[in-house]
C-alpha cells in the first residue's frame, strides 16, 4: 500500500470538509439552506482525486466526471434561484475548486492543493469584509484603479529602461517605475482611509494618511484643531502616527529597491517607528472619545491620478538627475544638499533616487543613507513648522516632544547601525 498516496488522500478530504464547513457556517449565520455541507464537499474533493486516479487507466474520466458535476452544479443554482430567488454562484464555483484540488494532489501538487485550498477558505470568509470596501468605492476608485493597473502593465513595459537626455540623466522607466510604487503605497492607504472612515477614529485614519502623505495629514489635522484644547491630544495623536507611518514608508521603499541599504536604513527608521508608535498610544490612552470628520479634507481624497502620477515622475526624474550631476561635481556635499532640499516637500523621491543610485552603484552606500537620513529630519522639522503656524502653539510643543523622541532614536539607531552592525 502507497501511504504517501493515503496522506495526500486525507489531506485533501480535510481540505473539502474545511470548505464545507466554512459554506456551513455561513449560510447558519444568514439562517439559510446551502445544496452541500462538509461531507459534501469532502465527498466532491475525494471525487476528483479519485477521477485523477482513474484517469490514468480510463482516458477521460476527468472530463466525464467535471461534466456531471458541473450538471449537479447548475440544478442547484437553477433550484437556488427559483425556489428561494437567491442569486451568487460563490458556493457552485467552491465545489468546482475543491474538485480541482484533488486532482491536483493526485498529481503530485499537494503542497499546491493546501496553498489554493487556504486561499479559497480565506476568500470565502471575507465577504462581509469586501462587501464594507465595496460600500465605500464609488467609480472613480474603479477608474483608479484601472489607472494603476494601465501604468503597470501597459505604459511601464514599454518605456526604455536606458539613460537619455542630456548628460544621459534620465531613465524613462525607473522613473516611472518609481511612479507606479508610490503610486501603489498611496492608493493602500486611501482604501484604508475610504474603509475605516470616521468609526475607527482619527488614529487609524491618520496611520492609512500616513501611507499616502505625512504632510497632508498634518496639514489636515493642523488646520482643523481650531484650538479644540480637549481634543489636543487626538489631533496630536492622528499627526504622530502619520508621522510615524512616514519612517516605515521610507524603509519600505529602501527594501523595494535596494535592500542591502535598507538592511542599514532598518536600526534607524525600526527605532523612530517603534518610539512613535508607544508615543502615539501614549496620545490614544489620553484622548477623548470623539468623532472627527476628515472626508472634506486632502488625506481622503483619491491620490492615484494620472496627474499626480505624471509629477511625481517628473520630480523623481529631476532629482534623481540632479544628485548624478551634483555627485559628480561636488561629492556628497552635492548630495546631501539636494537631500536637504528635497525633504522640504518630500521624502518618497528622494528615498527612491538615493536608493536606485546606490543600487546601480553610482553612489556610495553610506551616502545614500546619509542623504535619506538628511531628508527625513529636514521633512518632520518641516511638518513641525506646519503644526505650530497653523494649530498653534500648544499642538506643536505636543508634537515638539514626539519628534524629539523619535528623531532622538534615529539618531541613535543610526550610530548603533554603523558602530556594531555595519
Amino acid at each position: 500500500m502507497d501511504y504517501s498516496m493515503i496522506q495526500s488522500l486525507a489531506v485533501v478530504i480535510l481540505l473539502g470538509f474545511a470548505i464545507g464547513m466554512q459554506r456551513t457556517l455561513t449560510y447558519m449565520r444568514a439562517e439559510e439552506r446551502t445544496f452541500g455541507g462538509s461531507r459534501t464537499f469532502a465527498l466532491i474533493a475525494l471525487a476528483g482525486y479519485m477521477a485523477a486516479w482513474l484517469d490514468e487507466r480510463f482516458t477521460g474520466t476527468i472530463l466525464v466526471t467535471l461534466a456531471v458535476l458541473g450538471i449537479l452544479l447548475a440544478l442547484s443554482y437553477y433550484v437556488k434561484v427559483t425556489k428561494a430567488g437567491r442569486w451568487g454562484m460563490t458556493t457552485q464555483i467552491a465545489a468546482l475548486v475543491t474538485y480541482l484540488l484533488g486532482v491536483l494532489a493526485y498529481r503530485g501538487e499537494l503542497l499546491w492543493a493546501v496553498f489554493i485550498g487556504v486561499v479559497v477558505i480565506i476568500l470565502l470568509e471575507i465577504k462581509p469584509r469586501l462587501q464594507a470596501l465595496e460600500r465605500h468605492i464609488g467609480p472613480t476608485d474603479v477608474n483608479a484603479v484601472i489607472l494603476l493597473l494601465t501604468m503597470s502593465f501597459v505604459i511601464l513595459p514599454i518605456l526604455p529602461d536606458k539613460m537619455i537626455g542630456p548628460g544621459h540623466l534620465f531613465n524613462p522607466y525607473k522613473t516611472w517605475l518609481m511612479a507606479v510604487i508610490i503610486a501603489g503605497i498611496s492608493f493602500v492607504g486611501y482604501v484604508a482611509i475610504k474603509v475605516l472612515g470616521q468609526k475607527h477614529g482619527v488614529f487609524l485614519t491618520g496611520a492609512a494618511g500616513g501611507l499616502i502623505s505625512s504632510t497632508a495629514v498634518s496639514i489636515s489635522l493642523s488646520q482643523m484643531f481650531h484650538k479644540q484644547y480637549d481634543l489636543i491630544n487626538n489631533y496630536a495623536g492622528g499627526i504622530a502616527i502619520a508621522c510615524t507611518f512616514m519612517y516605515l514608508r521610507v524603509l519600505f521603499e529602501a527594501f523595494v529597491i535596494h535592500p542591502e541599504l535598507a538592511w542599514r536604513l532598518t536600526p534607524a527608521y525600526l527605532g523612530a517607528a517603534v518610539s512613535g508608535l508607544l508615543y502615539s498610544w501614549w496620545f490614544y490612552r489620553h484622548s477623548k472619545a470623539a468623532e472627527i470628520n476628515l472626508e472634506n479634507n486632502a488625506i481622503a481624497k483619491n491620490p492615484l491620478q494620472l496627474s499626480e502620477a505624471i509629477k511625481f515622475g517628473i520630480l523623481f526624474g529631476i532629482i534623481y538627475g540632479a544628485i548624478a550631476f551634483v555627485q559628480g561635481r561636488y561629492g556628497n556635499i552635492g548630495v546631501y544638499l539636494v537631500s536637504f532640499f528635497s525633504g522640504l516637500t518630500d521624502v518618497d523621491a528622494i528615498t527612491l533616487s538615493l536608493s536606485e543610485l546606490a543600487k546601480d552603484g553610482k553612489l556610495a552606500e553610506t551616502a545614500s543613507m546619509n542623504g535619506i537620513v538628511i531628508a527625513s529630519v529636514t521633512n518632520s522639522i518641516v511638518k513641525l513648522g506646519i503644526v505650530y503656524w497653523l494649530g498653534g502653539v500648544k499642538l506643536g510643543w505636543k508634537l515638539t516632544l514626539f519628534f524629539l523622541v523619535t528623531l532622538g532614536m534615529m539618531g541613535l539607531g543610526l550610530w548603533i547601525g554603523e558602530t556594531y552592525i555595519h
